[in-house]
């Protein structure tokens, strides 16, 4: 294993991390789609209620020996992971809501947490690769934003396929059964109105 592809590896794994590749792609879509004044206090309302949240958790978790890594990639360890997250998921679906986020985006948070739902229900067989499965979904809320934005995305979720086989944390299986998830989810949030 060569040591610049590993190192491309690990930095593509980061910057395609669920955390960073859907904070980055909400705020893509909801600086593109709301005027300024709506979206500032939503974004911030987000961040607060979401995002740092969710941030704290996998530093603390990885701090305390909770789990090995930020991307909590042994599946034992998600059995500790997913009954918080979930619960901070919807929190922030619960915070768009009294927000009045216009409908389409408030889908966005109930598809996120019912992704999650399911990705704790299949843990329970495999680990569904996270990584792909949110960049997968965000790739698919993107095209529908903006064909650029869409396209950047598309080959992120490309490497971050590469990328968590290269470094061993899933098998194929695992990242195709996050792409299947990430796809449906995307069709349903941005391509299907409910």
């Amino acid at each position: 294993m060569s040591i610049r592809a590993r190192r491309l590896a690990v930095v593509v794994s980061w910057i395609g991390h669920p955390l960073v590749f859907v904070t980055i792609s909400v705020g893509i879509v909801v600086t593109t789609q709301l005027a300024s004044r709506a979206a500032i206090p939503l974004l911030a309302a987000l961040f607060l209620s979401l995002i740092a949240p969710m941030g704290l958790l996998l530093f603390f978790g990885v701090r305390s020996g909770r789990w090995g890594d930020a991307d909590v990639s042994v599946r034992e360890e998600r059995k500790r992971f997913y009954p918080i997250a979930i619960p901070l998921s919807a929190l922030g679906t619960i915070v768009m809501w009294l927000a009045n986020t216009p409908r389409y985006i408030l889908r966005g948070g109930m598809i996120t947490l019912l992704l999650l739902i399911a990705a704790a229900i299949i843990n329970h067989w495999s680990k569904v690769s996270l990584h792909t499965l949110f960049a997968t979904y965000c790739t698919v809320i993107l095209f529908r934003v903006n064909i650029f934005c869409g396209s950047a995305a598309l080959i992120l979720a490309g490497l971050v396929f590469w990328s968590r086989l290269f470094l061993s944390r899933h098998t194929i299986s695992e990242n195709i059964s996050g792409v299947a998830l990430g796809s449906v989810g995307g069709i349903v949030t941005a391509w299907m109105s409910i």
